[in-house]
């Protein structure tokens, strides 16, 4: 047993040896294989037998990989040197098209910080919506105009046959005073020529007189009559011209007010009678609407009265958006008429008025002559109102569509050259249309922005960073 002991150790030794040296050979083929610009690691490769011509350029010259693109993370120095390739995109003419891309200019301005009211547009109490009603009973004959149909001031609606016993006894009254006033006239002309040779006494031509006087008063009460049930004075000179009795009655649309119109039509919104209904004294006969001006009825809560009378007094415009085709439209330069004195008892809301001028955007005309006009705003649309409580001076605004928030940084993308860069920016105040970003120098006036497709843009880069780019370069 102690003659084998010298042959174990030797043993042991030789093992340790042989791991020691397989070590040592791993670490100079990796050596050799990370730079082939050693003599001596040309040499080795070449004894191998691999050309060095195609190991990878990484390999040769140690070198960082190219990007998924092609080109090198390092900026390659064409824009400022805080850059990185990670916040810089080049986008093609097809993906520009593909994401509707939009530009906009920055530039410096001041700007309104305003609170958000809900509104509804509303009629105009006692202007907008005017019911024409029966002047006196009697029958419906026709029904001229059609629902829907723009029809102007004094325009014909409702011709009426007339079965209203007062009416007919009042005609009657004016027609033989009007008569007997002819019968005295002649009788007065008859007793001047005597008079004059002294044949019959100057008393007898006198008291005709008086009663041409009388008779004259009659047909002035009458006439006045008759426009007070409803006649015009057109109809009631027609009735003295033609003595003869009014058996129809057209029933016209009345004038428009005083206020300034661009368009001299009422709006037909409802008809309420057919032909051969019989009808009493004010009884509606037809609903017109005047849609030239309209209001926004706003809905603020109690805590903003004073923010609404500063508006108020100081005649702020306010500016109102509305969605229109599927997208928000504003309208700006809206003047606060007048806010209500008291607070709803149960939605807590304050009430405010904003005056509406209304836009026409349709006009046809049937074969027929008929006339239709369709106007943008109309009563019961949900809008909102942008009242302004706040000014600030000399900002650069941008459209809120603009910015890109992800968790708590901010970026916009900003347009140099071909490529657009990421930059991070400070968001002072935003609104659903616009962002005001801080004066900070990261944005001057005259820099081009994305204003649409900012977003898909963000998306691109988060995509390229996480390898989405090189996973699917085959797919694109």
């Amino acid at each position: 047993m102690q003659a084998r002991e010298p042959s174990d150790r030797s043993w042991r030794s030789t093992r340790l040896a042989m791991l020691l040296g397989a070590l040592l050979c791993l670490g100079a083929v990796g050596f050799v294989w990370q730079s082939d610009t050693h003599a001596f690691g040309r040499t080795w490769f070449a004894w191998i037998g691999v050309d060095t011509a195609e190991l990878p350029p990484g390999n040769r010259s140690g070198g960082r990989s190219p990007s998924p693109h092609g080109r090198s993370h390092d900026y390659d120095g064409d824009h400022d040197d805080h850059h990185d390739d990670g916040a810089v995109l080049e986008l093609s003419e097809q993906a520009r098209r593909n994401i509707g891309l939009r530009l906009v200019d920055v530039s410096v301005e001041d700007f309104a910080r305003t609170i958000t009211v809900p509104g509804l547009i509303a009629e105009r109490p006692g202007r907008t919506s005017l019911s024409v009603s029966a002047p006196l009973s009697g029958i419906i004959q026709e029904v001229l105009p059609l629902v829907g149909e723009a029809v102007p001031a004094h325009a014909p609606l409702v011709e009426l046959r007339l079965t209203h016993d007062e009416l007919v006894e009042r005609q009657r009254a004016l027609l033989l005073a009007i008569e007997q006033r002819d019968v005295v006239q002649r009788e007065i002309a008859r007793l001047e020529d005597v008079t004059s040779s002294g044949v019959v006494p100057g008393r007898a031509l006198l008291e005709r007189q008086y009663e041409l006087q009388t008779v004259e008063a009659v047909i002035r009460a009458e006439r006045q009559a008759l426009l007070l049930h409803g006649l015009s004075v057109t109809q009631v000179e027609q009735i003295i011209a033609e003595r003869r009795l009014l058996s129809t009655l057209r029933v016209f649309a009345p004038p428009l007010s005083a206020e300034e119109h661009y368009v001299d039509d009422y709006h037909v919104v409802e008809l309420s009678v057919r032909p051969g209904d019989h009808v009493s004294g004010g009884t509606q006969l037809a609903l017109l609407a005047d849609h030239c001006e309209l209001y926004v009825e706003g809905r603020a809560f109690e805590q903003d009265a004073a923010a609404l009378q500063r508006a108020a007094d100081a005649d702020h415009g306010i500016r109102m958006i509305v969605r229109e085709d599927g997208e928000l439209k504003e309208v700006s330069s809206l003047k606060i008429l007048y806010i209500e004195n008291r607070v709803d008892r149960e939605s807590r809301a304050l009430r405010f008025f904003v005056g509406l001028p209304n836009q026409m955007v349709q006009r046809r005309e049937t074969a027929e002559g008929r006339r239709f006009h369709g106007w943008r705003f109309k009563p019961g649309q949900r809008v909102e109102l942008l009242v302004p409580v706040e000014w600030w001076k000399e900002r650069v605004v941008l459209p809120v569509e603009a910015v890109v928030q992800e968790g708590v940084q901010t970026f916009v993308f900003q347009q140099d050259g071909d490529v657009f860069l990421r930059r991070e920016i400070h968001v002072e105040h935003r609104d659903q249309r616009r962002a005001v970003i801080a004066a900070d120098g990261t944005l001057a006036p005259g820099d081009r922005v994305v204003a649409q497709g900012a977003y898909q843009l963000h998306l691109a880069l988060k995509q390229r960073a996480h390898g989405g780019a090189e996973t699917h370069a085959h797919h694109h």
